[in-house]
């Protein structure tokens, strides 16, 4: 087993500690992030750090990087305009979804250079992703500086959600598999999402008795 201390990792090389601590978080959501000036000038991230925060009412939260070195379009946009949208990466459209992290100058839009489609609800500004099957539209409420790195959680209340009626399931939970969604490892590793199994709402009178492989002397 390897182990790593805050000394040894200090110790790494940046590439490689940017490599492992992003991987180690585990398996993360592959999301589009559509925003558009004020100028009328749109653009499209990938993120994966896209998180639920709560249901009533219907919350999101995602981190964009620091803003001091580095102009950050999305930022600036949802500061402008106030509306962005979330769209799941499916299988089919990975790499034109990757390509949408290189740093385009401003004028150029995401959706034109890696060729992706913009599409548009009545009275909501953000550009939806076409290709995409499953598709948030939120509003900004809330940001949090996160002052250890500069970074900052952006919060967005869910004002339009739109999935296949076959992803929706009778409960009101969602088979993503059905919709293709991919997930993220590290900064550029996709993967296919399989589902495992499904549990019953865990409480404590519904618990298995576990069985246990150790060994006893």
């Amino acid at each position: 087993m390897k182990h790593f201390t805050s000394e040894t990792l200090g110790a790494l090389g940046k590439q490689e500690r940017v490599n492992l601590i992003n991987s180690i978080s585990g398996y993360k959501p592959a999301n589009l992030i559509g925003t558009i000036s004020a100028a009328k000038q749109t653009n499209l991230a990938i993120f994966s750090s896209v998180v639920h925060l709560g249901t009533n009412p219907p919350l999101f939260g995602f981190i964009t990087r620091p803003t001091a070195d580095v102009i950050r379009h999305t930022y600036e946009n949802l500061k402008e305009i106030g509306v962005y949208t979330i769209n799941h990466v499916h299988e089919s459209f990975i790499e034109k979804a990757h390509y949408t992290s290189a740093k385009f100058d401003r004028e150029t839009s995401e959706f034109a250079a890696c060729h992706l489609t913009e599409e548009y609800l009545e009275n909501f500004a953000a550009p939806f992703v076409r290709e995409s099957a499953v598709k948030l539209g939120l509003r900004l409420v809330e940001e949090i500086p996160i002052k250890l790195n500069g970074t900052i959680l952006i919060i967005g209340e869910l004002e339009h959600l739109i999935l296949p009626e076959d992803v929706l399931q009778i409960d009101g939970s969602t088979d993503l598999n059905r919709a293709g969604d991919v997930c993220i490892s590290g900064l550029d590793g996709y993967h296919k999402v399989e589902k495992a199994v499904r549990f019953p709402f865990a409480r404590p009178n519904n618990v298995p008795e576990f069985v246990t492989n150790q060994k006893t002397n």
